[in-house]
């Protein structure tokens, strides 16, 4: 189960990453553009560290508030939800 869990997070974390950085790709060359909500979305099913990451290397995103508080919160959110998983309920299912 946790394997699962561990791909899970590293597929949407780096296909987060990606949406991210096509979508600055995009402003820059002045096209379309991933909607605002799709990009949150995406953060917070999980892909909130890729998020992160590519706000701070590829500078997008970060003036925003939704972006600059609600994506590190998710993270957050996200890492305590995953040390719940690890620490409690894994244990109880018998893995």
């Amino acid at each position: 189960m946790m394997t699962y869990i561990w791909l899970y997070l590293v597929l949407i974390n780096l296909l987060t990453a990606a949406v991210y950085i096509w979508d600055k790709h995009q402003a820059v060359a002045h096209r379309w553009r991933v909607p605002e909500a799709r990009l949150l979305g995406l953060a917070a099913i999980g892909g909130a560290l890729g998020a992160l990451l590519a706000m701070q290397i590829w500078r997008h995103k970060t003036h925003k508030w939704p972006f600059a508080l609600g994506v590190p919160l998710m993270l957050v959110l996200q890492a305590v939800l995953l040390i719940f998983l690890i620490f409690e309920w894994l244990p109880k299912l018998g893995h």
